[in-house]
């Protein structure tokens, strides 16, 4: 009895661990935040979690290369805007021409920020559609203490 019980909630522990979990979605001023059992997810981890579907991970290295190629634009930006806003600063002459250069370049890194960020959106929704909805840990068993003539057990019902 004992072994059939401890064999029981094995298999039952290693199930509920083993099989695909959801993806998250939260929105955050500047975009979402992606979570799985309520650890923040970065943008590698999503396209380890979502390497099984291969739409999802190609979305997510769109994604990837976009956002990289905002942030280059926009530390650009921002160093253009600083360089001659220091200067001024400083007292001597800014040419302010490199801070609207600086300007435009951070302008443009933001709708390329936000279409990374739809584009990670979409990865997650596409790879969640994908899961099997009988994958997910939803326990209906009951356990109940049992007593009769053959002495005291633990019954499971589904």
């Amino acid at each position: 009895m004992k072994n059939i019980f401890i064999t029981m909630i094995i298999a039952f522990v290693s199930t509920t661990f083993c099989l695909a979990q959801k993806i998250d979605v939260e929105k955050v001023a500047g975009g979402h935040k992606f979570s799985q059992n309520g650890v923040v997810l970065t943008i590698d981890n999503l396209s380890s979690k979502v390497a099984s579907n291969e739409e999802s991970l190609r979305l997510i290295n769109k994604a990837k290369s976009a956002g990289t190629f905002a942030t280059i634009l926009g530390y650009a930006g921002g160093g253009l805007i600083g360089w001659p806003l220091g200067t001024a600063i400083g007292g001597g002459k800014a040419n302010w021409g490199i801070a609207g250069i600086g300007a435009g370049l951070v302008a443009i890194a933001f709708p390329i920020a936000a279409g990374a960020d739809k584009k990670t959106k979409q990865a997650v929704e596409l790879y969640n559609a994908s899961l099997n909805p009988t994958s997910y840990f939803r326990s209906k068993a009951e356990f109940n203490v049992v007593a009769n003539a053959n002495g005291i057990g633990l019954s499971m019902s589904f």
